[in-house]
């Protein structure tokens, strides 16, 4: 058995803590120690707090407090108006207020280290720091620091004059640096592909112009691939961002968003917002696939609901890496600069990250096949498709269909404002039928 833990034990050790069971049992079932599997959550738990407080008093009141004159001498020194918090002659109100109550919870420095064993109730209405372990942040943290572990120089400053002595005298007799290696590899004790890294970063007195066949080369040309992150935008929009905001936040419903293109690179386009809670679709058809058209779908969406009705049907979007999408700060904000929801993106060839739009995208396919244009469609088509797919009775639903999952006034302001109805059961048509003319 390898001493490292695999990414699957550690999903175990995430469910198995959600179900408050204790160490020796989850250790007893991946054939570890329970020494082991403390250490792993208490290196990879990861800490939430409610509240981002600028200041060096952890208080859970801080943000609220109002209290003032808490020191024994109000009168002694001049600090009416201010509030103890903020004391202007440093006095620490955390010393002097009964109503003291850190932020730190003393649960998490005994087994289990994090919040799992406390009921979902308690840990909502809870104000102190939070703790939880994830099986794939956990996971990423540890790739991380072995990553880590293994790079850089890994040589003493002892060692490296010793093998500079040694390579230094050779490689101005011309003497290559395979030819070094092979020769003097016990006194050495590196590879000859670290000994090129360990000239190419300065550690020695030669330098890469001192190798003769090192000069001669040119440097490989590594393609220049544009990845994901490469994006200014996803800066605090990442998938990961997304994890430890829906950690923090488990309550607010999330809506995905996509496009679907036709026949042609140019030509009309669909964008798709997926409500997650009741799969319910929106489509809107846009002349094109740019950034200016999805914030029109936005801007227009956000007069007919109202700023508020926005914020509440659409509080996080996520999204892929698409062109179209990387104005974050325009469509996050109305004209007027109000902020109306909040975006994240999708990590690089992740589409799996967003299935419910991935698995939506079936039933658009089912009507309009791929490679077929979109030009031919007039708004009162993508509204007639939209109405059949919402009412397509879904297993995954328990039998209902989204149109019976829309309920809350805002949903059917949403319903009324867009004039979508259901149809009736007999009459849901999933074919290219439905829109031929």
């Amino acid at each position: 058995m390898t001493k490292k833990l695999s990414y699957s034990e550690r999903v175990i050790i995430e469910r198995m803590l959600n179900k408050d069971m204790t160490f020796s049992t989850i250790a007893n079932v991946l054939e570890r120690s329970a020494s082991t599997i403390s250490r792993e959550i208490l290196r990879y738990r990861c800490f939430t707090s409610k509240a981002t407080i600028s200041s060096d008093n952890d208080c859970t009141h801080y943000v609220s407090c109002q209290r003032n004159r808490l020191c024994l001498s109000p009168d002694s020194h001049d600090c009416y108006g201010y509030r103890c918090k903020k004391c202007p002659e440093g006095f620490d109100c955390r010393t002097l207020c009964k109503y003291y109550e850190s932020r730190h919870c003393d649960m998490l420095d005994k087994p289990p280290y994090v919040c799992s064993g406390c009921p979902s109730e308690k840990q909502k209405q809870c104000r102190k720091d939070h703790a939880y372990y994830t099986a794939h942040r956990a996971d990423s943290a540890h790739k991380k620091a072995l990553k880590e572990s293994h790079s850089g120089i890994r040589k003493t400053p002892d060692e490296l004059i010793e093998i500079g002595a040694i390579i230094t005298p050779l490689i101005k007799k011309g003497q290559s640096i395979n030819h070094i290696v092979s020769t003097h590899s016990e006194q050495l004790g590196v590879s000859e592909k670290t000994l090129y890294n360990y000239i190419e970063q300065g550690v020695f007195s030669v330098r890469n112009i001192d190798l003769p066949k090192k000069v001669v080369y040119k440097p490989r040309r590594k393609p220049k691939v544009l990845t994901k992150f490469d994006y200014k935008c996803r800066q605090g929009r990442s998938y990961e961002d997304f994890l430890n905001f829906c950690e923090t936040n488990p309550d607010v419903p999330i809506v995905e968003m996509d496009t679907v293109k036709g026949k042609l690179t140019k030509g009309k386009v669909f964008l798709i917002f997926i409500f997650r809670n009741q799969s319910f679709m929106l489509i809107f058809l846009m002349p094109d696939s740019t950034q200016k058209s999805v914030l029109s779908v936005f801007d227009s969406l956000t007069k007919l609901l109202g700023i508020d009705t926005f914020r509440k049907l659409f509080p996080v979007i996520l999204t892929d890496n698409g062109t179209e999408f990387k104005d974050p700060i325009s469509l996050e904000n109305s004209e007027n600069g109000v902020p109306r929801t909040t975006i994240f993106y999708c990590d690089p060839q992740a589409s799996w990250q967003k299935p419910f739009v991935e698995t939506n995208h079936r039933l658009i396919r089912r009507i309009i096949p791929k490679g077929h244009s979109l030009d031919s469609l007039s708004l009162s088509d993508t509204n007639l498709i939209v109405c059949h797919i919402n009412s397509l009775v879904r297993e995954s639903l328990d039998g209902c269909t989204p149109f019976d999952l829309m309920t809350s006034s805002h949903q059917k302001k949403l319903l009324s404002v867009l004039d979508l109805h259901p149809i009736p059961p007999d009459e849901v048509n999933l074919t290219p039928n439905l829109i031929k003319h």
